[in-house]
């Protein structure tokens, strides 16, 4: 796909950039309360964002959520092995590599040209240990070593869409076998009324994963709005009573579902297999106007 930076005038001016990628017309906008920070959206769907001067500054809310889960992890500050599907901007890669300095981290995000796009426009910090694959998620998931992860995060959206492939009790295996016992999943997830793909998301994870957690906005819950909701799973007990509390105090508020109140959700959906799995529904337009 060709390449277009009519758009761009020049850092100083803190112009757009916007370039066709191999996802589709990739936007790199400024933001204005931040001198070097930047959102980028896909196709006008916000994607990432990123502060290069504060990497530990989590603007969107899902991702905050996600950051809560990185900080519990493991204790403060301890190195961690973290591999994330899906790369955009590299906000969470970036975000562990601050708050837990001497990380090492694999990203795996299919789009070649975002990748170029993202480590010119906003470089990585060379002393972070974060290598990049631009090849599938689930392709590259299979190239981690058995046991090496301590923390894997799902954030891939092809079109607003998760890919049916990174939605099936096969593709968690496949997590599984790269945890390290005591390692933790987190996944963002989409959807919305009647929330058939969230429910059977949990019922998934269920499947593969003793513990689970959910975290997210009440009225996505509750099937009023299209929205995102953050799944945590792991071998072992999950940080539930910290993760509530910061879920609780966070600018927008969030809820933690967990233990029986989580199975009761799920209202008896099946476990998703590579045979049935679909792609997440689409958001409606409203979402993003």
């Amino acid at each position: 796909m060709g390449r277009s930076r009519n758009t761009r005038r020049g850092r100083a001016a803190a112009a757009a950039v916007v370039e066709d990628v191999d996802g589709g017309r990739a936007e790199l906008v400024p933001d204005r309360e931040r001198p070097r920070a930047w959102t980028l959206l896909i196709d006008g769907a916000p994607q990432s964002h990123v502060d290069l001067d504060d990497p530990a500054y989590l603007s969107f809310e899902y991702q905050r959520r996600i950051g809560h889960v990185i900080d519990l992890a493991a204790p403060p500050g301890r190195p961690v092995r973290a591999v994330h599907l899906g790369g955009g901007a590299f906000t969470l890669a970036r975000y562990v590599a601050a708050t837990r300095p001497r990380s090492t981290q694999q990203v795996v995000e299919r789009d070649a040209g975002l990748v170029e796009l993202v480590r010119r426009e906003l470089p990585l910090d060379p002393g972070a240990r974060i290598r990049v694959r631009s090849t599938d998620a689930r392709a590259g998931l299979a190239k981690v070593p058995d046991g090496w992860a301590d923390l894997v995060v799902a954030d891939v959206f092809s079109g607003a869409r998760t890919p049916a492939h990174l939605t099936s009790t096969e593709f968690l295996d496949a997590v599984r076998r790269t945890l390290a016992p005591g390692g933790v999943y987190v996944a963002n997830l989409a959807d919305g009324p009647p929330l058939a793909h969230l429910r059977g998301q949990i019922a998934t994870a269920a499947a593969r994963f003793p513990e689970l957690a959910l975290v997210a906005d009440p009225a996505v819950l509750r099937g009023r709005r299209f929205g995102n909701a953050v799944l945590v799973a792991g071998d072992r007990p999950l940080p539930v009573a910290e993760l509530t509390r910061r879920a609780a105090s966070d600018p927008h508020t969030a809820r933690v579902e967990h233990g029986r109140a989580l199975r009761d959700f799920t209202g008896g959906a099946a476990p998703v297999t590579d045979a049935a799995a679909v792609d997440s529904p689409a958001p409606p337009d409203s979402v993003f106007t």
